[in-house]
C-alpha cells in the first residue's frame, strides 16, 4: 500500500493536522482510499500510520515543509518503509541559487533532503518544477493573478524573457507521474524530472503561444532584471516570495541551468512514455473563449 500526507489548518486551535490516505484493494481488485486523520506533530500517531503502508508521499506545504523531520522520525522508528517521497514538487532545490525569500525555501527543501538521506531512507525526489494552476499568475505578474485567463492586451514580462523558465504540468499528470516513479526500482534514491519538452518553454515562447490562441498580439512590458530586484524589496508576502521565485526562474533561468544526469535522475516521460500528458498548448486551449 501506499500513503500520502497532505495537511489543513485549524485556525481556531492554531494546530495542523495530517491526512494520510492508505491505497489498497478490496476482494474484487477495485482501488480503495483508506483515510486516517491525525496530528502531523503527534509521533505515536505518524508511527501507527507509517506501519500501514510500503511507500509514504508528501504533499504537506508552507511552513510545515520543515516539519517533514517528523515523518522522518516516525519512518526511522516504523522501520518497514520502501520508499518516502518527500513534499517536492518544484525545482531542483539543490541545483538552483535562489535569492530571498524563495532561497530560505530552498534551504528548508535541501535540509529535508539531508535528512532523509543521512538516516538512510530508500526515496525518491519528484521535480515537477511548476503547476500549471500557476501559470496564470505567471502571465499575470502585476496584474489580476485572480482572473479567469490569462490576460488578452497587456503582458509584464520579467527579465529578456528567453530563458527557458517556463515548465508548467497539469495537477493531475504531476500525480500520475508520483504514483509511478513511488514503486519503480529506477527511481530508487534519484531525483524525476518532469520535463516535457513541448512544455519547457521561455517566456517569450509562452506568451507567443497565447497570442496564436487568441489570434491577436498583445502588448509586452519588459521589467529589467533590477527593477525586479527593487520590487522584490518593496513588496510584501506573499507576493515577495511569488516575484523572488520568478526572478530566479525566468530572469536567471535557473531552472535550466543544468543537464539531468543518470547519476542523480532521469526524465518521467522518457522513463513513462504511457502516460498521455496534457501540454501547455491544450491547456491554454480552456481559456480562449473567457
Amino acid at each position: 500500500m501506499e500513503a500520502f500526507t497532505t495537511e489543513e489548518y485549524c485556525f481556531k486551535c492554531m494546530c495542523s493536522i495530517f491526512c494520510c490516505g492508505c491505497l489498497d484493494r478490496d476482494k474484487d481488485n477495485d482501488i480503495i482510499v483508506i483515510v486516517i486523520v491525525g496530528d502531523l506533530h503527534n509521533h505515536q500517531q505518524l508511527v501507527n500510520a507509517i506501519k500501514q503502508v510500503d511507500i509514504v508521499i508528501s504533499a504537506v506545504g508552507g511552513d510545515l515543509v520543515a516539519h517533514q523531520v517528523k515523518i522522518i522520525a516516525a519512518i526511522k522508528e516504523a522501520g518497514n518503509i520502501k520508499r518516502f517521497l518527500p513534499s517536492e514538487f518544484g525545482v531542483d532545490m539543490d541545483r538552483v541559487h535562489a535569492i530571498e525569500p524563495a532561497a530560505s525555501l530552498c534551504r528548508t527543501k535541501v535540509e529535508i533532503r539531508r535528512a532523509i538521506e543521512a538516516e538512510g531512507i530508500p526515496y525518491t525526489y519528484l521535480v515537477s518544477n511548476g503547476f500549471a494552476g500557476y501559470l496564470n499568475y505567471i502571465l499575470n505578474n502585476f496584474g489580476d493573478s485572480s482572473s479567469a485567463s490569462p490576460p488578452k492586451d497587456k503582458i509584464v514580462i520579467l527579465g529578456d524573457a528567453n530563458p527557458k523558465g517556463v515548465r508548467k504540468e497539469l495537477e493531475e499528470d504531476i500525480a500520475a507521474y508520483t504514483i509511478k516513479a513511488a514503486d519503480d526500482l529506477r527511481t530508487l534514491n534519484k531525483s524525476v524530472y518532469v520535463t516535457p519538452p513541448t512544455n519547457t518553454l521561455s517566456y517569450n515562447e509562452t506568451v507567443s503561444l497565447w497570442e496564436k490562441k487568441i489570434g491577436k498580439t498583445v502588448e509586452k512590458i519588459y521589467v529589467p532584471g533590477d527593477e525586479v530586484l527593487k520590487k522584490i524589496q518593496e513588496a510584501s508576502m506573499p507576493l515577495k516570495l511569488l516575484l523572488s521565485l520568478a526572478y530566479t526562474f525566468f530572469v536567471k533561468g535557473e531552472i535550466a541551468n543544468f543537464e539531468i544526469k543518470a547519476s542523480f535522475g532521469m526524465e518521467a516521460t522518457e522513463l513513462y512514455p504511457d502516460v498521455k500528458y496534457t501540454t501547455l498548448d491544450e491547456y491554454l486551449s480552456q481559456f480562449v473563449s473567457n
